[in-house]
């Protein structure tokens, strides 16, 4: 019993010890300059979904925070522990 108490315990530290981070493009303008200025607006979720309180990810609030006028490139990342504690984050480049 005991060493199966151990295996578990085991199994659920490296479950919590694995994480994924993903980055994906979310859109392009061709008419702005994508390496002038850069701004990011992250939040955290719970199960990926339930935003927790300040989570804004917007497009805009990115841009706003790297005061950006003109968006050039959007990214959006994606960083989960477990699916069950997910960040994601909002990154805006432009003029």
């Amino acid at each position: 019993m005991k060493k199966i108490i151990g295996a578990l315990a085991a199994c659920a530290a490296l479950m919590l010890a694995v994480s994924c981070t993903t980055v994906a493009p979310g859109s392009f303008d061709a008419g702005a300059a994508a390496n002038t200025k850069r701004g990011e607006a992250s939040g955290m979720f719970l199960c990926g979904i339930l935003p927790l309180p300040s989570a804004d990810v917007s497009i805009s609030t990115a841009a706003a925070n790297g005061g950006i006028k003109k968006i050039a490139t959007v990214d959006h990342k994606v960083y989960s522990v477990l699916g069950i504690l997910v960040t994601r984050t909002t990154i805006v480049t432009g003029e």
